[in-house]
This record gives structure tokens, C-alpha cells and sequence, in this order.
């Protein structure tokens, strides 16, 4: 009654009366009291219920009753950032291991019955450049709004989970085509002349390495200087799973072999790489070395014409900036004479100056200068640029391929980029040279010129910070060595086996140290052709826990076979 009096504080008073002359007791107020103080009743308890309704609202944050006050919030861009970085390394390392073991079975199969396979891995490709792209616009020095990055952090998750969607999907079918299990011993086969190939390679490797240092400065050789013995630690891993999936195939465990043949498949790619980079910049150097006299003759020339219109007080040149120019041009031109004259120096190193120098002192002349001679000069210092800069290119993308169990995502971005850059570069040279024939040649030809060597200088610059980005990764990392040896942590750090170090704070076989995860059960053991999702499908991790060491193979010797 307190609720109904609350609601309705004024009711008709109600007395009794006189009985009516039917018999019945009451008045005719009585009657409405009933009706009345149920409508009130009904009207209190929608109140109450609404009043309960509102007040759960108000105290959650989603639909659905999850808890919480307010929808959640859209991640920090800091939380996409390091995520983007993430996804980028682990498709990177996606995509080439699925390239890696394509190659496998492109060898045995045959082009046409890998053909899909090779799509997928086209496409992922084309999703991950896009992927650096965006992560290289990123970096650059013009910052992007917050919602801007943001947009572009989630379109490289995007692109980076379509690429392995596509790897992963194709999987399973790569698995069939290839049957690594039941083919183990054609496969253990291969891979054993495949190591007698690339240890002689290595033995002549060495040699050039040796004449390399004789011939040029320490520093010419610095990429490769190293080479030689991560190439032998990778052939003694290789020898060493050789042997394992021997016995293992003598025992009818495919399985087992199987995992040590793909073991050694990714050591012995890595060993023919090293062997590789050797051999390409011996082969940079003396063509370098070839190109250094005509282009100290071009500038030399360059500097004649400079000295001519600052003499002549030429109309439309800027003097001051041209006598600048000029100098820095007469100091490296003088330096690199010296240094070449004396003996050892570095031919790369002394061609990319020269070229800057050149291309710095043309961009003023060629005001001055007619169309064709203008555009052949310019055309003259795309060669030497194109040459430092896959230089460049190569010992980057060699470094980090061979180390990218510690290479981090800046890295990889730079080098994506240059890589870009240096095919647009020669896709425009080829196109410049091939339309010059004509008297003079076109605009279109002039600025394609151009925009080559201006795209050759970056591609270097690029690659220069690749690798130097990768040598502080790989730094940081730490001593790659530990319980298993050289070997082993050699493996590991070279991503050929997904996983962590051992004595790193993980369990052997679990989780990473370096700058990429291995994918989803990757059980420490090497990686296969797919996406995050399934690349580490062959597991097998515990098959390489630190025990006899890994830097000697079970038969003992140090030599590979």
C-alpha cells in the first residue's frame, strides 16, 4: 500500500454509507478503488523495470552485456606500429621460405606441376612489396597524420595476412606434389651432390677471397670478408643432417628424414648464396676497377666545361654554385687518382664518389649543354651508378638472408625499397638507351635518363642503411653460439631453423630470440613452404636440442664431404 500511496498521494476518500437498497454494502467510491490501485501498480512496476534497464546500460560497455562502461578503444597506433613490423618479418620469411623449397620442387617436378605454387608465391610477393612500400612511406621523413598511419599500419596487416592466407591454402597441396616423406631418399640424394658441388665451389671461393684482399683494400672486401667460414658452418650443418637422414632412411623413418633433408636444404641454399657472394663481388670490383679511368675522364672533362663558363660568366649559370661544385669535383677526382695509383684501394667505393661528384657537377652544366650531349653524359654516369648500387643491393640482400633469424623489419623495408628502386632505375636506362638512336632524342628520353640515375643513387643509399640496419640487428642479437656450438646457433640465426637460441631465456625449440617468430608449432625445426599458419608444420625441433656437438658431424671429422 506504501508503493500505491506513493504513486496516487490523493485518492477519494472512501466512508462507508447506508446500505443500498439491493442489499449491497458500500458506496459507489468502493468500487473504483480496485481498478484504481492496480493501474498504479502497473504504472510503478514499467517505472522500476525502466529505471533497471537504464542503470544496467549505463554500466556496460558493449553490446551483448560484456562488461565494461564504454566500447573498447581502437588500439594505439604504437601497439599497429609494432604489430605492422611484426607481420612484415614473419611473411617476409613466409615468402622466402616457400621460395626456397619451390625450388626443391620446380627441380624435381618440373615448372608446369609446381605452376600453382608458383602463383602463390607471385602473389604473396606482390602483397608483402606493397606491404614495404607502405612501411617505406612510413619511414620517410614526411610524417603522416595519426588516422593516415593509421589507415596505412592496418592495410600492411592486411596485405601481409592475405599473403599468407594464400601460402597456407596452398600448402597442403605443395606437401603432395612434393611428398618429402615418401621421397626422402631421391631428395637425400640430391642434396648430397648438391653439397660436393657447393664445398668445391667454396674451396675456389676462398681462393678469391684471398686474391680479393691482396688485390684491394680490406675495405673492398668487407661485405663478403666474413663469408667463407659462416659458408663451412653451413655445410657442416648440412653434412651433419645429411648423415641423419641417411640412417633415418635405412630405418624406414620418413618422417625423421624428412626433417633433416629440409634441414640441409635450407643450410646448403644459404652455403651457395655466401659461395655466390663471393664470386659476384669479385666480379663488381673488377668491373669497377674497368669503369673508374673513363669516368675520372668524363669529370675531368666536365671540370674543362665548368672552368669554360665560369670564365665566360655564362648567362643562366649559377657561378657560385658551379665553382662549389667544381672543387668538390677537383678534390675527389685528386683523391681517387692517389689512392688508385698507389696500389690498393676500392673500387666501388672510389666510383661511387667519382659518380656523385660527376652527377653533381652535371646537374648544373646541363643547362649549358646541348640535348644529346646533355643526355649522354648523363646517360654515361647511369652506368657506373647502376653498377654501385646493385652492388650495394646484393651484399644487403646477401646479409640479411644469411642472418635473418636476428634482421628486424627496418632492415628489410630499406632493402625492399632499393631493390624497387634499382630495377625501375634499369627499366628506365634500358628504355632511355634504347630510344636514343635518334639526332638528339626526346624529352621523355632525357628525363627518363634522369630519373634512372636519380633512382640508382637512392637504391644505394637505401642499401647501404639495409645493411647496416642488419648489422645492428645481428649485433644485437647477441653471440649466435651456445650449447650447440657454432653450427647449430649458426642455424639458427640464419632462420633455418625457426625457433629460439639455446641458453636465451626460451626452452630449446620454443619461441624466438631474433627478430622474426617462426609460425604456429614451429617446434624449433626447419620451416616449410607456407604461410605463419603453416610453415612450421614439419616441426621436429627436438631433433636438434644441444647435445653431441653440432659443429663436428656424427662421423667425427671437420671436413665436409
Amino acid at each position: 500500500m506504501t508503493l500505491v500511496t506513493a504513486w496516487c498521494p490523493v485518492l477519494p476518500s472512501v466512508t462507508p454509507g447506508p446500505a443500498d437498497p439491493g442489499g449491497n454494502g458500500g458506496s459507489p467510491g468502493a468500487d473504483l478503488v480496485l481498478p484504481v490501485a492496480l493501474l498504479v501498480a502497473a504504472g510503478a512496476v514499467a517505472a522500476y523495470t525502466y529505471t533497471k534497464r537504464r542503470r544496467r546500460t549505463a554500466t556496460r560497455t558493449t553490446p551483448h552485456g560484456r562488461p565494461g562502461h564504454l566500447p573498447p578503444a581502437p588500439p594505439a597506433v604504437e601497439v599497429l606500429d609494432a604489430r605492422a613490423q611484426r607481420v612484415l618479418v614473419d611473411t617476409d620469411e613466409a615468402v622466402r621460405t616457400s621460395e626456397e623449397e619451390l625450388r626443391f620442387a620446380v627441380a624435381r617436378s618440373g615448372e608446369e606441376a609446381a605452376r600453382p605454387f608458383t602463383e602463390a608465391v607471385a602473389y604473396a610477393r606482390g602483397e608483402l612489396a606493397a606491404a614495404f612500400r607502405l612501411r617505406q612511406q612510413l619511414d620517410d621523413a614526411v610524417p603522416e597524420d595519426e588516422a593516415a598511419r593509421r589507415r596505412m599500419l592496418e592495410e600492411i596487416a592486411a596485405r601481409c595476412g592475405d599473403a599468407g592466407r594464400r601460402l597456407d591454402a596452398e600448402a597442403g597441396a605443395f606437401d603432395r606434389l612434393r611428398a618429402l616423406e615418401r621421397t626422402a631418399p631421391q631428395a637425400l640424394a640430391a642434396a648430397e651432390s648438391a653439397t660436393r658441388e657447393v664445398s668445391g665451389r667454396a674451396d675456389l671461393a676462398d681462393a678469391a677471397l684471398v686474391a680479393m684482399c691482396e688485390r684491394y683494400t680490406p675495405a673492398a672486401a668487407v661485405p663478403v670478408a666474413d663469408g667463407a667460414e659462416p659458408a663451412r658452418d653451413r655445410l657442416l650443418f648440412a653434412a651433419a643432417n645429411l648423415e641423419r637422414a641417411r640412417r633415418a632412411v635405412d630405418e624406414g623413418d620418413g618422417a625423421a628424414a624428412a626433417v633433416h633433408v629440409r634441414a640441409a636444404e635450407g643450410a646448403l641454399d644459404q652455403a651457395a648464396r655466401l659461395v655466390d657472394a663471393v664470386d659476384r663481388r669479385a666480379g663488381e670490383l673488377a668491373e669497377a676497377a674497368g669503369r673508374l679511368p673513363v669516368a675520372l675522364a668524363d669529370t675531368e672533362a666536365d671540370l674543362a666545361d665548368a672552368r669554360g663558363l665560369l670564365k665566360g660568366a655564362a648567362e643562366g649559370v649559377p657561378a657560385a654554385d658551379l665553382r662549389g661544385r667544381a672543387a668538390r669535383a677537383e678534390s675527389v677526382v685528386a683523391d681517387v687518382r692517389r689512392a688508385s695509383a698507389a696500389g690498393r684501394y676500392d673500387p666501388i667505393d672510389a666510383l661511387r664518389r667519382v659518380g656523385e661528384a660527376g652527377a653533381a657537377l652535371d646537374e648544373v652544366l646541363t643547362a649549358a649543354r646541348e640535348g644529346a650531349r646533355g643526355t649522354r653524359r648523363t646517360r654515361a654516369l647511369v652506368g657506373g651508378a647502376l653498377l654501385t648500387a646493385a652492388s650495394s643491393v646484393g651484399a644487403a640482400a646477401d646479409r640479411i638472408a644469411t642472418h635473418r633469424g636476428a634482421v628486424g623489419a627496418r632492415a628489410r623495408t630499406r632493402l625492399a625499397e632499393a631493390d624497387r628502386l634499382l630495377e625501375h632505375a634499369r627499366s628506365l636506362a634500358a628504355g632511355g638507351a634504347g630510344a636514343a638512336g635518334g639526332p638528339g632524342g626526346g624529352t621523355g628520353d632525357a628525363r627518363d635518363v634522369r630519373n634512372a640515375l636519380a633512382g640508382a643513387r637512392r637504391a644505394d643509399v637505401l642499401a647501404r642503411q639495409a645493411r647496416s640496419l642488419a648489422e645492428q640487428d645481428v649485433a644485437g642479437y647477441g653471440d649466435p653460439t651456445g650449447p650447440g656450438g657454432a653450427v647449430l646457433g649458426g642455424a639458427v640465426l640464419g632462420g633455418i631453423l625457426l625457433g629460439g637460441l639455446p641458453g636465451r631465456g626460451h626452452r630449446w625449440g620454443e619461441g624466438h630470440g631474433g627478430g622474426h617468430a617462426g609460425g604456429a608449432g614451429d617446434g624449433g625445426g626447419p620451416g616449410r613452404f607456407g604461410g605463419g599458419g603453416t610453415r612450421g608444420r614439419l616441426g621436429g625441433g627436438d631433433r636438434f636440442r644441444p647435445g653431441p656437438p653440432w659443429d663436428v658431424p656424427p662421423d667425427g671429422r671437420r671436413d665436409v664431404p
